[in-house]
Formats: C-alpha cells, structure tokens, sequence
C-alpha cells in the first residue's frame, strides 16, 4: 500500500513532485489560506507523514489524531507550533529546517536595520503620496552604522551570518547568548556581554533566538528601557520573545530612535499602534521569502519525510 503524505500548504519547489517520484502518495490541502484545526482533522488522520508551517498548531489533540503519522516535518527552523515532548511520547519524529534560509534571513536583518535607520519608509511613502517638494538640509535625517555597537541577541547561525554582514559597515559587534561563541570572537572580534549591558550598550540590537518558555518576554519592561534613544531594534525571529505592548510605548515616546519588525506577537494579528508609528518598519514574516530558501526548505521537508517513511533515520531532527 502506497504510504501518504498530507502537506498542509501548497510549497516552493519541487518538493511535492520528489516525494510522488519516491512512490509516495501526496495530498496538499488546496485553500490559500492557514488550515483550520477541523480540517486538518480530517484531512491529516490517514496520514503516515505530515508536513506542516508555522501557522499550523500542531498540539496534543491533532497529534492523538494521526494514528498512523511516523513523521511532522516542519517547515521552518523554529518548531514552537509543535508539541514535540507529546509526539516523541507517541513515537513521532519531528523534524525542522535548519541552515537552509540562514542566508535568506540575516540578508533581511541587514535591510531592516537600514531601512530603520535611515528612515527608508518615512521616504518611500513621502514619494507615493507626492509630498516630496525639494531637497532640503534636514530632510529624514537618520543614522550611519559606521562606528556603531551592533548587540546581536542568539549567536546561532542567522545571528552570525547577520553579524558577519553588519561588520564591514565599520561596526563593533557584541552578543548575548548561554553560550561562548568562540567563531564570533575570532572571526568577528565580537565580545560576549550579559543582555542588560547589550541593551544599554548596542546602537543597533538584532533578535535571533527561538521561541521557548524562557525566551518568551525576554525582552521586557525590566530590561527594554535600558536601551539608548538612538538605539534601533529589529526582530526577525519570534515576535513573543518581546514585550510588544511595552516596545510601542518606547517608541511612541520616542525613547529608542526606531524598530523593524518581521514578526509580531500574536500573529498574524498586529497590533494598530504599531501601524500609527512612523518610527517603525513593517513586514510580513518574509525572513526566508527567497525562491532558494523557500524551495530548500520544502525539498529538506521532502527528504527527511522520504528517509524516515523508508525506515532510515531523518536527516535534521529536532
């Protein structure tokens, strides 16, 4: 009997076309949206492996449902949608994907620090609404990074890779992490630093860690007020990890210079304070938005979904 494989959103790629070639039977859920728990219910329970997004909630109850499931490979480095400890209970590989979009996502990083600091969307909607009339001394005056401290918060892959990019604009780099991170000393002459001093020291300040239960609110009330009022911060790992409500009121106040967002608490909901801001720039959840990174994403998805349902041991398990 052929094995299925129910994929909860239509990927990038080729990933779909590998797996029917492995002689495995492929069901995609076909509405260009989020699947909704009802259906992935449904769809999902004859499943022997599952291929799932952030956006799905994989919990107790759907993983109860998948009587027949030997894998949920997701698509994403994070896999905080998961209950992982509950599928490992219940003989389920969980898989991520890891390194493929560190690239995609620290390009991002880099742009968003610029867009921040040199006011890039002040600009640009300037323009669209025909409000530019001449150049003018004083005109959207932002930030060089040149000279500037760069506090790097998760010194794991994308917060390397964004370190290491940020570093020939002249900056010095400094990071927080539970770790020593001997390749960012060596390579970068980075200085590891206790997150309060990062945030009282770093111009610029770039989130790069997981979602879990001790990351969740790590930047607080506490410890967001340290930063400098020129300071610029951006987050393209989870939104959670900081106090948003808090954040926005710093930036209404004006007491940091400016933040970019790629993720949100609570999303895809945003919060309308953060829309009324001029001194933030906002994106959609695009930190891996490359045709490179999305179609490897699918395919390492693909690959471990073939090697587990061949008997053989995933390629990157969580």
């Amino acid at each position: 009997m052929m094995k299925k494989i129910f994929i909860t959103r239509e990927l990038a790629g080729n990933a779909e076309t590998f797996l029917s070639q492995k002689g495995f039977k492929v069901n995609v859920f076909q509405k260009d949206r989020a699947i909704k728990k009802s259906e992935l219910l449904k769809e999902a329970a004859d499943a022997d492996a599952l291929i799932t997004l952030l956006t799905d909630k994989i919990d107790r109850k759907i993983i109860d449902s998948l009587p027949k499931c030997k894998i949920i490979a997701n698509c994403a480095v994070g896999y905080n949608n998961i209950d992982v400890e509950y599928a490992k209970s219940k003989k389920i590989v969980v898989t991520n994907t890891p390194e493929i979009l560190t690239d995609a996502t620290a390009d991002l990083t880099v742009a968003l620090i610029l867009a921040c600091a040199r006011r890039l969307g002040e600009g640009e909607k300037m323009m669209r609404e025909g409000r530019f009339k001449s150049w003018k001394p004083q005109l959207l005056l932002g930030i060089e990074l040149t000279g500037k401290t760069v506090g790097i918060i998760g010194a794991g892959r994308i917060g390397f890779a964004a370190a290491k990019r940020l570093k020939p604009f002249g900056t010095k780099i400094i990071y927080f992490d539970r770790n020593r991170r001997e390749k960012f000393e060596n390579e970068l002459g980075a200085k590891k630093v206790t997150l309060n001093s990062l945030l009282k020291k770093a111009d610029i300040i770039s989130i790069h860690l997981p979602l879990s239960k001790e990351t969740h609110h790590l930047l607080d009330k506490t410890n967001l007020k340290l930063m400098n009022r020129n300071a610029v911060l951006v987050n393209t790992s989870r939104g959670e990890i900081i106090d948003e409500k808090f954040l926005i009121s710093l930036l209404q106040k004006k007491k940091i210079f400016a933040a970019g967002f790629d993720v949100y608490e609570g999303e895809p909901n945003i919060n309308p304070d953060l829309i009324k801001l001029k001194n933030v720039f906002l994106l959609p959840h695009i930190g891996s938005a490359t045709y490179e990174a999305r179609s490897g994403m699918a395919m390492l998805c693909a690959k471990n979904v073939a090697s587990v349902l061949s008997g053989k041991k995933p390629v990157t398990p969580v």
